[in-house]
């Protein structure tokens, strides 16, 4: 946007930093293309753990940081001890915070002056020489049916025109600059982007995908790659949370393929593989249809004996047979640290919470006399399972939570499997830590039989770790009465027609197919 302050005129880059707790590296990289932020508190929450983390971001980039309480409107508002938080907290210097409440618009407009006056411009700041060689970071990424991708840039160093050849140092591919803009508010076209500037870039012939616009990644042009440093900071992103997808028909699997390559092209977030999974009994004809989307997991990393490593994403692929495990020489799983801010009321059932997920306890302190701040290493497999809307349930919405990438850390990791009928049912088969199993098991097979309708012979669900056998419940079939006709002193016919029904049942089992809905596996993975 273009603000005028006192007679001249700014253009200003407005970034909105999601607050969540799974954005950090889209925050980190935020900052790296601002001169400065506005650090928001709420006036009746105070400072949150998400504030803490983001506040020591911005701080270790050297942005400059401008106070402001918001919902000062609130009746529950206590705006001198939000600033007295902060300044206690942060070190900041709180005397020209700005109070403002979005809500009644109140002190909105002290906003902007305060940006312009203290936050320095782009053309001046230091870091920026527009006749050095070209060095872009690439700060965030879309994609345009027309266009292709359109990277939103920082210029740090040179500039760069339409026509000029450009390349990039994390992937080493070239491309030639089809126009350069500011975004005012949307896509404005200039002759040039100078050191400083903040704008958008789409090539000619166009990046046709998103997965080449590696966000953080320094670009310069065709030629000057010796003598440009790339920005600090870039780090290809890993993925750490799995879920698998299954169509409700089998005859939709191409229709899903194509849904999630659309969103892949728009999402660099996310990838996708794409495996078509049946289940089998022992006759060779379909048990189920699969058909579902499963509890999200987490990789695990197998270290061999051999000295080398893989890490395994698909719990299918997971060395559990006898002759695997004896060439293992450890199994890890990956670790966060999480930092967590509440009311001290809800000290116990949080550590509680941390303690029943296998969370070993870093530090805890006081803020404030009533706020405490708890650092806690947690396995990431418990934190995805829901331990956001846990902590939230226990401390009655008042709890934040903030984490980052720990370490990988041995653990004793299997594999759960659900038996129907001994036949593994692959789509709910998850990596967790042996000390989980034996309740997860219990849970399953309970749950299970409530959505499987009985049949015309004995259904077995098991829950299963290799060949051990964790828990089990049976499903017994409908029931005809043979003996209705008999007379009661028959007892050899009654034994003989009750010995052919059994043996009539075994012979069932053998050769029929479990009929399940897919409803029932919609039921069994709903929270």
């Amino acid at each position: 946007m273009i603000y005028n302050h006192k007679g001249d005129d700014y253009l200003l880059h407005l970034v909105d930093t999601p607050g969540h707790v799974d954005f950090r590296a889209e925050v980190s990289r935020s900052y790296a293309s601002c001169g400065g932020a506005l650090l928001l508190v709420d006036a009746s929450q105070g400072i949150q753990a998400q504030t803490v983390a983001n506040f020591y971001l911005a701080f270790a980039q050297g942005l400059e940081l401008i106070p402001v309480i918001n919902k000062v409107d609130l009746p529950s508002a206590d705006p001198e001890r939000a600033l007295e938080q902060m300044k206690n907290s942060f070190e900041l210097d709180t005397e020209n915070a700005v109070q403002v409440s979005a809500k009644t618009g109140l002190n909105v407009e002290q906003l902007l002056p305060t940006v312009v006056e203290k936050i320095p411009a782009g053309f001046y700041r230091p870091v920026g020489d527009s006749k050095k060689p070209l060095r872009m970071l690439l700060v965030d990424s879309w994609y345009d049916s027309y266009k292709g991708v359109i990277l939103l840039v920082r210029v740090f160093d040179g500039e760069v025109r339409s026509g000029q050849q450009l390349v990039s140092f994390a992937t080493g591919l070239k491309y030639y600059v089809g126009e350069v803009g500011i975004m005012h508010p949307l896509e404005t076209a200039q002759t040039v982007l100078r050191a400083g500037q903040v704008g958008y870039i789409y090539f000619n012939p166009g990046m046709k995908r998103s997965k080449e616009a590696k966000i953080g990644d320094t670009f310069t042009h065709v030629g000057s790659e010796k003598a440009v440093t790339p920005l600090p900071g870039f780090e290809e992103p890993k993925s750490m949370v799995f879920v698998a997808v299954y169509p409700v028909n089998a005859d939709h699997f191409e229709h899903l393929e194509d849904s999630i390559n659309q969103l892949i092209l728009n999402d660099r977030s996310i990838t996708g593989r794409f495996i078509v999974l049946y289940s089998k009994t022992a006759s060779g004809t379909n048990m189920v249809p699969v058909s579902s989307l499963p509890p999200p997991s987490v990789p695990v990393k197998v270290l061999w004996k051999d000295g080398t490593e893989d890490i395994i994403t698909n719990p299918a692929k997971f060395p559990d047979d006898d002759s695997a495990r004896l060439k293992i020489a450890e199994i890890q799983e990956p670790y966060v640290r999480t930092t967590i801010t509440f009311p001290e009321e809800y000290l116990g059932k949080v550590i509680e919470l941390c303690e029943s997920n296998r969370g070993e306890q870093i530090s805890i302190e006081y803020f404030t006399s009533t706020q405490v701040i708890l650092k806690y290493e947690l396995p990431l497999a418990h934190l995805v399972d829901d331990f956001f809307g846990k902590l939230k349930g226990g401390t009655k919405g008042y709890a934040s939570l903030d984490y980052e990438e720990s370490e990988w850390r041995a653990g004793n990791i299997v594999k759960l499997q659900l038996l129907v009928n001994k036949e593994p049912v692959d789509a709910v088969a998850r990596l967790m830590h042996m000390s989980q199993v034996s309740r997860q098991g219990r849970i399953w097979v309970t749950k299970f039989k409530e959505h499987v309708d009985r049949q015309l012979f004995e259904i077995i669900i098991q829950a299963a770790v290799g060949k051990k056998i964790i828990a089990r419940e049976t499903i017994k079939p409908y029931r005809k009465d043979v003996l209705a006709k008999l007379h009661a002193s028959d007892v050899s016919r009654r034994r003989k027609l009750l010995e052919k029904q059994k043996e009539g049942r075994k012979k069932l089992r053998a050769v029929g197919n479990v009929v399940i809905e897919h409803k029932a596996f919609q039921a069994f993975l709903a929270k």
